[in-house]
């Protein structure tokens, strides 16, 4: 029977494919560390058979066993010496190899979730993500331990140990082997069959303490307001508590395996000691012979506890890996096309043609045969009721969703054959909920053009009308902001948004709801702040106030993602039973 389920293999061969693939960044460290430590585990395995020697030798006449005692001694000190020097070394090595790694994996991790879809981002725990990575980070410090430190020196001190035995003595070394591969099977079988299963059902619940500690945190104000700090610990306490009753019955399979292998090395044990013992009574051994087959045991027998031990750690090692390696194989849902040219926006037509849109898990299609051209420098309102498709119309054009049909073309270029930095380099965006760094209100603006001067960022921030609030600060444009902008309020964070889009400078224009749960005098200012910001741009306005709307040049109006009406304000609201006159009637009651 196999020990490995083809799943369990594949994961295991993932996860080992995946760390080995990292070590050929490190092709000489990982050398270094290989080498030393077989070489100082080469000096563990003969230092029994001198410790023989030496037990021979002083049991022979004083002076004659002097001459023998002596050579064996200084052996058993250079043995000794060179263990310590090359066990330090390799271990030395470790450090900055796996350090590098480890950073690389992480950076490579964080860059990969960055790139998943917005659909992959919403259905997804970020605090849960965040877990992932970590825990696969130190995963990683210790598999590289396991593999390279301890696992690789056990195997090469067992085969070397039964084959120096069997040369000396094969009826010993017959049953050190037996008995080490009957070992070693068990500690699989125990791991594969036995612990593993349990293992990643606690490190499941794990991740989802984390979830739910990030989720709360996250939301914090809305716990606060609502006074419900005793509802999510007990939230909390119901997922600690599942966490807790899987994680008992892990830890305690992992007793009770250490317990059947402690059972396994006594026999072993007995059994060499009591076969030593019969040949000494045949007179085939001599006591150095008894005390290298005791020695060479007691040496193996630390090696094999720690195989167990090792093995144990690899398979929590492995299973903490999986889904960090999951997210490093798993592709982005959007990619570039190969040799992606970069978007160049002379102008700013929008070209949606014949668009079919359709969300993974819904039934019917969003949009079909959709069609509309936006010129170059208009400014455009998309009205109409929640699930119109509204804001689904602007992803598409940056590119957060991928479009199912047709095609969507900026200036003649289709928005899938670029790439998708320059794509959304090219359109500042200002969304209804305006999400801030936790980084001083400087940084928070030049998010949008990192290079741009002190200057430059309060000549923004001035015409977004954020300047003057900015300057009452503690700090000034150095205040830090909290986490997600949660120590300004709604129409200051909504200013700084703004300012960043100023920044930009981007020739498209996309504003979300940007006034929306604003007091009078914030949705001025901003309103005013849009002015500015639309001159010269194609923009797209989303808006359930209509009066955010009034003064464009066009609106379209969405209703179960067909554009049914597209006009001016005067236009539409002069077309009895329109659907924009009748949400502008309702508005007006």
């Amino acid at each position: 029977m196999s020990l490995f389920s083809s799943g369990r293999a594949g994961a295991v061969a993932r996860v080992l494919g995946f760390t080995i693939n990292n070590w050929r960044t490190q092709k000489r460290l990982v050398a270094t560390i290989l080498g030393c430590i077989t070489l100082a585990t080469a000096a563990d395995i003969f230092m029994p058979v001198y410790a023989g020697r030496l037990v021979d030798a002083v049991s022979m006449d004083r002076d004659a066993g002097l001459a023998h005692a002596l050579p064996a001694l200084g052996m058993m000190a250079v043995l000794g010496l060179a263990f310590v020097v090359l066990r330090h070394i390799a271990w030395s090595a470790v450090v900055p190899m796996s350090l590098a790694i480890m950073s690389q994996v992480s950076q490579t991790g964080f860059a990969q979730v960055q790139r998943f879809s917005a659909d992959w981002h919403a259905n997804n725990f970020s605090g849960s993500t965040v877990r992932q990575v970590t825990r696969g980070m130190w995963a990683l410090d210790t598999l590289h331990d396991v593999l390279l430190l301890t696992l690789w020196p056990s195997l090469v001190v067992l085969v070397g140990s039964v084959l120096l035995l069997g040369w000396h003595w094969p009826v010993m070394g017959v049953v050190m082997g037996l008995g080490a591969i009957g070992y070693i099977w068990l500690t699989l079988a125990l791991s594969i069959r036995w612990l593993v299963p349990a293992a990643k059902v606690s490190n499941r619940l794990d991740t989802r303490v984390g979830g739910v500690l990030a989720d709360a945190l996250a939301c914090n104000g809305v716990v606060k307001a609502f006074g419900a700090e005793a509802r999510e610990e007990q939230r909390l306490g119901t997922a600690l508590a599942d966490w807790q009753a899987k994680t008992r019955i892990t830890w305690m399979r992992h007793t009770w395996a250490g317990t059947l292998q402690s059972w396994l090395l006594w026999l072993i044990r007995i059994g060499l000691a009591s076969l030593a013992l019969y040949m000494w009574w045949l007179g085939r051994a001599t006591p150095g012979d008894v005390t290298y087959v005791l020695t060479t045991y007691f040496v193996l027998q630390g090696y094999l506890r720690d195989i167990g031990m090792h093995i144990h750690n690899l398979q929590r090692s492995i299973n903490e890996m999986e889904e960090l390696v999951g997210l490093h194989d798993a592709a982005p849902q959007i990619r570039d096309v190969d040799h992606a040219p970069q978007l160049k926006v002379p102008h700013g037509e929008i070209v949606y043609d014949r668009v079919d849109f359709h969300y993974a898990g819904h039934r019917t299609p969003l949009y079909q045969d959709l069609s509309v051209t936006i010129p170059a420098g208009q400014r455009v309102g998309l009205v109409g009721h929640s699930g119109s498709g509204k804001t689904t119309f602007v992803k598409l054009i940056q590119r957060l969703h991928e479009v199912t049909g047709g095609s969507i073309c900026i200036d003649g270029q289709n928005v899938a054959e670029v790439t998708q930095q320059s794509l959304r380099r090219n359109v500042a965006i200002v969304p209804q909920e305006s999400v801030l760094f936790h980084r001083s209100l400087a940084e928070n603006i030049s998010y949008a053009r990192p290079g741009a001067t002190q200057a430059e960022i309060e000549q923004a921030a001035r015409l977004a009308s954020a300047h003057d609030f900015i300057s009452r600060m503690p700090h000034g444009y150095d205040t830090m902001v909290g986490e997600r902008g949660v120590k300004l309020s709604g129409g200051e964070r909504q200013r700084v948004a703004l300012a960043r889009a100023f920044l930009a400078d981007a020739p498209l224009l996309i504003l979300d709801e940007a006034t929306s749960a604003l007091d009078s005098e914030s949705e001025l200012l901003i309103q005013q702040a849009m002015e500015r910001l639309m001159a010269g741009r194609t923009s797209l306005v989303i808006a359930h106030r209509l009066s955010t709307v009034r003064a464009l040049d066009r609106i379209l109006v969405f209703d179960q993602g067909r554009i049914v009406e597209d006009g001016n304000h005067a236009e539409l609201i002069r077309r009895t039973g329109g659907l924009y006159r009748r949400l502008a009637e309702r508005q007006a009651a």
